[in-house]
């Protein structure tokens, strides 16, 4: 692999001018194909949603910054003296993004074939029929809790955000999740005011599905 085109994929904006950003753009796009192709050779009877759905439960921030933690990609990152006094090396969008900018750095230099062999490599273990999520679970609570409760003949949810604590860019949400024909009130409370449902669905969920 060239040096060069590495050590890019590996250096945050914060560290030089020259950083992983374009990379990371190019990276996310390979990533999304190779994984799309698989998944749709993989599972030839699956719709369409729930491969979508299958599909963002792999590509996503927290997934690469798993993978990027397991292979110690933390410790290689370029970080501006800023960023490495608070931690950046460990931090989950960081390690997603250099993961993704050397995704990139493979296919630049060694092309699209050892690029996919390469992701596929990263993601091995995670995509074994096996072990992959059903549809219903990969299902938002929200939707879950709403065709359990058409299923059983009762009233639909409804969500009333209850309050709105701290400052602008430091907002906690908190929701609750009211089922009338079954007295069941719920509460979450999150970082954006759809978290906080979901996560008030969830709870409502487990208790309507006793």
């Amino acid at each position: 692999m060239g040096t060069d085109t590495f050590v890019r994929a590996i250096t945050h904006r914060s560290a030089s001018s020259k950083h992983n950003e374009r990379l990371e753009f190019l990276g996310d796009s390979i990533l999304g194909v190779v994984i799309t192709s698989k998944l749709y050779n993989l599972m030839p009877t699956a719709t369409e949603g729930y491969l979508s759905r299958l599909r963002a439960s792999l590509v996503n921030a927290d997934t690469l910054a798993q993978i990027g933690k397991e292979i110690s990609l933390g410790d290689f990152i370029k970080l501006g003296p800023g960023e490495l006094r608070s931690g950046g090396h460990r931090r989950n969008s960081i390690i997603a993004d250099a993961l993704e900018a050397v995704i990139a750095s493979v296919y630049l230099e060694k092309g699209m074939e050892e690029a996919e062999h390469f992701i596929l490599k990263l993601f091995e273990g995670r995509l074994d029929v096996g072990i992959l999520p059903s549809e219903h679970a990969l299902k938002d609570p929200k939707s879950r809790l709403q065709e359990l409760l058409q299923t059983n003949g009762h009233d639909i949810p409804r969500y009333t955000l209850l309050e709105v604590t701290g400052e602008a860019h430091k907002q906690e949400f908190k929701a609750e999740c009211f089922i009338k024909s079954l007295e069941v009130r719920t509460q979450g409370s999150a970082r954006s005011r759809r978290k906080a449902e979901q996560q008030a669905a969830e709870m409502a969920y487990q208790q309507v599905n006793l």
